[in-house]
Parts: C-alpha cells; structure tokens; sequence
C-alpha cells in the first residue's frame, strides 16, 4: 500500500521580505524565509496548497465582499483586516492619489496601512496570475478565530496573544520549535501568522476549508476572491 504525505505551505510577509511554515500532515515541518515570494515557495515545490496572507484578486470598484465577509467573522478583531481597494488604486505613485482614486471607486479613501501592502501585494497576484503556483488568500486572525481565539486573548504583539495563538497550534497539532532556523529572527507574530496560514493551507488541501464569502466572489476578469479558514 502506497501512503501519500500532504504537504502544504502558509505564508506571511515580514520585513524582510516573507516568512514560511512548511507541514507534512498537520505537523511542523520547516520553516522558510525569502525576500522574494517566488523563491521561497521554490523551497516548498511539492506543496499540495498554499495559503498567503495577502488579498489575491482584485474588483474594479466598490470593495471585495471577502473583505467585508471577514470583518463581520472576526467580530471585534475586524480592524485586524483592512478593506482591500479597487485594482485602479494600486496603478496610483504615491498613497494622497491612491486613497483619491480608490474614493472615487468605492467611496472611501485607502488606509495607509493597505497601501502599505502595495508592492507585496502586487507580487503575489503577480505569481497567481501567471499561474506559476497554486495560491490562497487567507487571513490568520480569520484563521485564529476560526480555531478558537478568543476577544479576550489578546493582541498577537502582546505576550499573552502570542501564548495563546500557541497553545491553538498546539491543539491542531503545530507544534513550533524552539529554533526555527533564519525563521527565528523574523518578528514573533509574523511566524504565527505564518503557521496559521499553514493551518488553513492543510485544512484546504484535505477538503475541509470554508470560505467568505461562501460561494467565492469572480471578479470582472473572472478571478475567484475568497478569504479561506
């Protein structure tokens, strides 16, 4: 009898670039780094899914209803997650132009945090598109929540959230080592993220994943939107 591991890859960006969470089954099996995304999912080649904290596919105007379904899950973490602006926004040079256009899209401007996002942004959609790797838009405060965080557990920079989003790993079977390699040097809450995202990543390769919106959005280019848990 031939048996087949699933492996899968989670995904978060981190200052210098972007950070990984390999599982095999559900279970720690590496951790990555990269300042490209490219190369660090060249890392991982046998991922059965990958999932990326980054919004993948974009509308032409008014806001993603991914975006919108999300808030309303997270609950009182919804600032956690910023509304994603219309694809026109991101062509803009400088974020005073980029939050004028986007209010002419949507009706509101654009958070500086989500321009922010711009230039990772653009490269992983960049990779989606061109369908060099199978990519999933998650969300780990989404995922978190969806494994059992609490309101009351705190921020994921603060001490007593990051032991709480441990303890949840812990409980699906992700146990993070003490060393995680170059992984250990990249901010604490961007690992966790990392291997939240793995979580969701297994959850989708095995079938068990959901998503907000339920079905998935298409785009005007015919794109799926969907933030996954």
């Amino acid at each position: 009898m031939t048996f087949h591991m699933t492996i899968v890859l989670g995904v978060d960006a981190c200052r210098s670039g972007w950070v990984g969470v390999e599982l095999h089954d559900g279970r720690f099996a590496a951790a990555h780094v990269g300042s490209a995304l490219a190369g660090l999912l060249q890392a991982v080649p046998a991922s059965a899914a990958i999932g990326v904290d980054m919004p993948l596919g974009l509308v032409d105007s008014g806001w993603r209803q991914a975006d919108v379904e999300a808030k309303k899950f997270l609950g009182p973490r919804r600032s956690s997650l910023f509304l994603t602006p219309p694809r026109a926004a991101f062509a803009e040079e400088t974020h005073a132009a980029a939050s004028g256009r986007c209010r002419e899209l949507s009706g509101l401007g654009i958070s500086i945090q989500a321009w922010g996002l711009k230039a990772k942004l653009l490269e992983a959609n960049a990779l989606r598109e061109a369908g060099s790797c199978r990519l999933w838009e998650v969300h780990p405060e989404t995922s978190f929540t969806a494994m059992g965080l609490a309101p009351g557990d705190g921020s994921k920079k603060s001490w007593r959230g990051q032991r709480a989003r441990l303890r949840l790993l812990l409980d699906k079977g992700i146990d993070l080592p003490d060393d995680p390699g170059p992984a250990g040097d990249v901010p604490t809450d961007d690992l966790l993220d990392a291997a939240a995202a793995a979580w969701t990543a297994s959850r989708i390769a095995t079938g068990a994943a959901k998503s907000l919106p339920d079905p998935p959005q298409i785009n005007e280019r015919g794109q799926y939107i969907a933030i996954w848990y």
